[in-house]
């Protein structure tokens, strides 16, 4: 088989050109799930490219799952081709409400915070977060509160961020450094104190559904975690499935 090139006359910029030959070869098999790729400067070699060029066509499959870099190592292919008509995805929606309401999101506060110890075990993380607190108010009626945390090494630019008009989940799949892979979902229902009470307009001991989600990338570590209180007045979670082409 003819060794493919890129085309330094192509519109398209070198790192895609390397980018989509390498995830070719994955998707065909040629490199298998769990093979480790060849070095950067085995790739600089092949395909006539620099180190600059390898690397952001690397980090893009990680991102997207299909490569995984390990320390001392090298880089190890994690994807492979999905069963068709049995594997699914599922796309995260925040609409937890009946059709034809007002939804209205407010952002109460954001900012890089001390967090406590239990969502530091959650994210397996002892660095810098990112923490966004934001409601949603149902025809004037506050419906949920939100809670989320977010490594700022996942996703350094968080801060430049429209939360309003675009969800946490789409922001991190177009622009943080991994993408996510998996969700761990739970749900309980706990008693809502102090200021949760006070902000859903509830009576201090009111039951509330509180959602919590634990968002993962490919290797298995920890992206953001979120959790939403629900004030149960007549909302819904709606969670979209989609089936792998």
């Amino acid at each position: 088989m003819t060794e493919e090139r890129v085309d330094r006359d192509s519109p398209l910029k070198l790192y895609v050109q390397l980018h989509n030959i390498i995830k070719g070869k994955i998707e065909r098999s040629e490199w298998s799930k769990g093979a480790y790729i060849p070095s950067e400067d085995e790739l600089c070699r092949l395909y006539d490219v620099s180190k600059v060029t390898v690397r952001l066509a690397i980090s893009e499959l990680a991102r997207d799952g299909y490569l995984m870099r390990q320390q001392g190592k090298g880089t190890v292919v994690t994807y492979s081709l999905p069963y068709l008509g049995i594997t699914m995805k599922t796309r995260l929606t925040e609409d937890m409400f009946a059709e034809g309401v007002t939804v209205k999101r407010e952002i109460l506060l954001k900012g890089v915070k001390e967090v406590p110890e239990d969502i530091k075990a959650y994210l397996k993380a002892e660095e810098s977060i990112y923490y966004i607190l934001y409601k949603k108010v149902v025809n004037g009626d506050p419906a949920c509160l939100g809670e989320s945390f977010i490594p700022l090494s996942v996703f350094p630019s968080i801060e430049n961020e429209d939360f309003l008009h675009t969800s946490l989940y789409d922001l991190i799949q177009e622009k943080a450094y991994k993408k996510i892979s998996k969700v761990i979902q739970s749900i309980e229902l706990v008693e809502a104190r102090g200021d949760v009470a006070a902000i859903l307009r509830m009576k201090d001991g009111e039951s509330a559904l509180l959602v919590h989600r634990l968002l993962l990338s490919s290797d298995a570590s920890s992206i953001a975690y979120t959790r939403l209180f629900g004030s149960g007045r007549k909302y819904k979670i709606q969670m979209e499935f989609l089936r792998l082409k």
